[in-house]
């Protein structure tokens, strides 16, 4: 069976494609594809695609191929389409300020073959652009796409570096959005101040997924917060586990703090608190 190659466009978009002439393609050479409209420029990311994405495929009607190997000449053509995306802004720039809509221009990208022209931007809510888009394409002469993007989009494709002093991930190797939820940052035992589990998106860390699967496999050994024990002779609550130090924190209603080993803390005797009848 010809093999499905994963790409990524300039404007960051994956797709698919099949390898029909069996080119021998290696991860990051540049591609020439073929599109909807015309042809397109893409980097190869991996040689291959899961068994869902392979089905998703074949249920949709839009397999289209790799036609070749970027040339020296297309890599040619690509550094002057930069410049033309450059001129591009500036006349974009230029336009909408006669419009009554605030947008924040984030990218300028041309297919390859200059056959649509997409500017990705920044919004507060939805905008009416219709007049705007018709004035586009009577400038540029081309097909017109306006995409309004999220803060992690924005974060994406402007780049930086997070507070970990390393640059973003979605700027790096992160390809995908995952779905990162509050609970992530509570089983790690981070701070519940969303300011420090966020990033400059405005959304939650993405890092916090990655090792989620780790403290929910270590943390099946500990007992759940708000277990009472007796220890030292006292009641005390279970109010934090730690599973980097191997180690369980206990309160006690005079506020009393504890911290023993998990191993320790198994030999404790576990009390059942009655839960109050209702009224």
């Amino acid at each position: 069976m010809t093999d499905f190659i994963e790409v990524e466009y300039r404007s960051g978009r994956l797709g698919h494609f099949l390898n029909p002439k069996n080119l021998e393609l290696h991860p990051e050479d540049l591609v020439i594809v073929d599109v909807e409209r015309g042809e397109d420029i893409a980097q190869v990311i991996h040689m291959a695609i899961s068994n869902e994405e392979l089905e998703n495929q074949f249920n949709s009607n839009k397999i289209l191929n790799i036609k070749r190997v970027a040339t020296d000449e297309d890599k040619d053509k690509l550094s002057h389409l930069f410049e033309e995306e450059q001129k591009a802004t500036k006349m974009f720039l230029d336009i909408v300020v006669n419009y009554p809509f605030q947008m924040k221009l984030i990218d300028t990208v041309y297919q390859f073959d200059g056959n649509k022209l997409t500017f990705f931007f920044v919004a507060d809510g939805r905008i009416d652009f219709r007049l705007f888009v018709r004035e586009l394409a009577t400038m540029f002469k081309t097909r017109i796409e306006l995409h309004q993007t999220t803060g992690r989009d924005e974060a994406k494709r402007l780049g930086g570096f997070g507070m970990c002093g390393i640059q973003y991930c979605c700027g790096s190797f992160l390809k995908r959005f995952n779905q990162v939820t509050i609970k992530m940052a509570k089983d790690q035992n981070l701070s519940g101040n969303l300011s420090k589990i966020s990033g400059p998106c405005g959304r939650l860390l993405c890092c916090l997924n990655f090792e989620e699967d780790f403290y929910v496999e270590q943390g099946k050994d500990y007992p759940i917060v708000g277990t009472c024990v007796m220890y030292n002779g006292q009641k005390m609550f279970v109010f934090k586990n730690d599973v980097l130090s191997n180690k369980v924190y206990l309160t006690s209603e005079d506020q009393v703090l504890a911290d023993l080993p998990l191993e320790q803390f198994k030999k404790l005797e576990v009390i059942d608190i009655p839960v109050p009848e209702e009224c």
